[in-house]
């Protein structure tokens, strides 16, 4: 303590030290406007720390967004191994049929291992996604009460 108090006298002399004091003394305001500059310098403070976290959070989603775009740009229709089907058999255990040109490869996939299970002789023919019915439409709409007729 002794040390920081010596260093302390010889950094500032006290004819300097005591100048600076009055002169601060004589234009430092009051108590009460120095808590409102405070104040508003707290507001000042927490604005300017809630701009930037918006610039921040901005930043990460336009990020986000671009990484989405850039990933869609790849080529897609041109992809020679094709998903064909998948079917889970619990949690981490899921069979998978795969294309590789004009082979379909039906592989079994667990913690940390791919097993190919059989080589399919003849593709399996794809169902493409059956699309509603009028009819189907039609019921749907008479079973919520939306259809007057």
């Amino acid at each position: 303590m002794r040390r920081f108090l010596l260093a302390g006298l010889f950094l500032f002399p006290m004819t300097g030290f005591a100048a600076e004091t009055a002169e601060t003394a004589a234009t430092a305001p009051a108590p009460a406007a120095a808590a409102a500059q405070a104040g508003t310098g707290m507001a000042a403070q927490l604005g300017q720390l809630a701009l930037g976290l918006l610039l921040v959070v901005g930043l990460i989603f336009l990020l986000a967004w671009l990484l989405r775009r850039v990933q869609q740009l790849g080529p897609r229709g041109g992809q020679v191994i094709k998903l064909v089907a998948s079917q889970a058999l619990g949690p981490r255990d899921r069979l998978v049929l795969v294309q590789v040109g004009g082979e379909q490869i039906l592989l079994g996939l667990s913690a940390g291992r791919i097993t190919p299970l059989h080589v399919l002789k003849e593709p399996v023919p794809q169902a493409d996604a059956e699309v509603a019915s009028p009819e189907f439409a039609q019921r749907l709409m008479e079973l919520l009460g939306k259809d007057k007729h």
